[in-house]
């Protein structure tokens, strides 16, 4: 894919290589191709392999790893090797960049220093134009409870984001026991997510696709298992594998959680860019996203990503009022969903997206609506300020005018 650096890494020490490929596999804009622990095998992988980037660590035998670069150089030119070492000595350095080394990090490695290395041999290989590598965006949607609607706001916002012909969209149903992702698409996948974690190591870009089921809407989907003792086979570190490979080769990656917040839930938060909380005026709803929030303040950076989403605005007339909502909550109010059963539930029934059987309903561009917003970071609104301006409060209004 145009969008992410292809990396294949080398350092004999396992303790030092496990932590460098820890920091790739957080990484949108690097793909792990490859890794190696012996330096004479190092570039058969790479003629093997092809990668943007050859990640040399040179500490074991500096002499040998030299050797390497300059042979990478002579071998394959299309390759920029980026030399890793703990040593400042600046003979060291100055060895390394005549032997052929585009970037030389000290050990250990900092994120920033890495992003910026990643950067300028991003600019060499693409230019500072439109070809330059994009990171992907991970979008987890989550309930603040059951039934409150956050599978179908997932699967219907990724098929309005694939109606934009510049996204590759893939959804991933992690409620690996009772989800129903593939029902509210009626498709019969031949894959599903257990298949694609337990061979993640061997698929490549092509493979990857080949494994999900393309809906006609453009959206790819990765279903939960299909035996529920099945579930059990995917583990946290089989899912940050799957969803890294997933952000190399997609635009948009959505997550459709379960509403239990098991391990392989936490890591698709950590991971995610986008946070999704669907929630309802009620107040079962509003508490647990008080408590859920109080939980996700405990972690690094994850409540500043949630977007709190109202759904079924206008259900009935006992529903709590934004501006309440909001203060009980201590958060605004990101986007808001109209109440409509009956157009929700005939998508459902049909297996056919919102998108592409109503598209002109207020909910169906209050989901585009959405999107949109997810994509263009728009600044955080009072739910009042939200419903005045946006193109929903304006549908909505319309629509609840009653009949004469």
């Amino acid at each position: 894919m145009s969008n992410v650096l292809r990396l294949a890494l080398v350092d004999p020490n396992d303790a030092k290589r496990e932590s460098l490929k820890s920091m790739l596999l957080g990484m949108d804009m690097i793909w792990l191709e490859a890794e190696c622990s012996r330096y004479e095998f190092f570039s058969d992988v790479v003629a093997q392999t092809n990668p943007d980037i050859g990640l040399v660590a040179v500490d074991e035998d500096p002499e040998k790893a030299l050797h390497l670069v300059e042979r990478l150089g002579e071998q394959a030119p299309q390759c920029a090797v980026l030399v890793v070492s703990s040593s400042k000595d600046s003979n060291l350095i100055l060895q390394a960049l005549r032997a052929g080394a585009k970037e030389f990090l000290t050990q250990p490695v900092r994120i920033e220093d890495l992003l910026a290395a990643l950067g300028r041999i991003s600019e060499r290989r693409f230019g500072k134009g439109d070809g330059r590598p994009r990171g992907s965006q991970v979008i987890a949607v989550a309930g603040a409870i059951g039934g409150v609607g956050s599978t179908s706001i997932a699967v219907n916002l990724g098929c309005a984001l694939a109606r934009d012909q510049r996204n590759s969209v893939a959804l991933v149903d992690l409620d690996l026991c009772l989800g129903d992702a593939d029902v509210f698409l009626d498709t019969i996948p031949d894959y599903t997510l257990v298949d694609v974690a337990q061979n993640v190591m061997r698929l490549d870009f092509s493979l990857l696709k080949r494994s999900l089921t393309k809906h006609s809407s453009g959206l790819y989907l990765l279903p939960r298992p299909v035996r529920i003792e099945d579930a059990r086979l995917i583990t946290p570190e089989d899912l940050q594998r799957v969803i890294g490979l997933l952000k190399a080769t997609f635009t948009h990656v959505v997550l459709d959680l379960s509403k239990a917040y098991t391990p392989i839930d936490m890591v698709a938060l950590e991971m995610a860019t986008h946070i999704v909380l669907v929630t309802q005026l009620d107040l079962p709803c509003l508490r647990n996203v008080v408590r859920l929030m109080m939980s996700l303040g405990e972690m690094e950076n994850l409540a500043d990503r949630v977007k709190i989403v109202v759904n079924r605005v206008g259900l009935d007339g006992g529903q709590i009022s934004l501006k309440k909502a909001e203060e009980t909550m201590g958060k605004p109010i990101f986007w808001q969903l109209p109440n409509d059963y009956r157009t929700m539930a005939e998508v459902r029934n049909n297996g056919v997206p919102l998108i592409e059987q109503y598209p002109r309903a207020a909910v169906t561009q209050a989901v585009v609506g959405l999107a949109e917003g997810l994509c263009g970071e728009p600044k955080a609104e009072s739910a009042e300020t939200t419903a005045k301006n946006s193109l929903f409060g304006r549908l909505f209004k319309m629509s609840s005018k009653p009949s004469k």
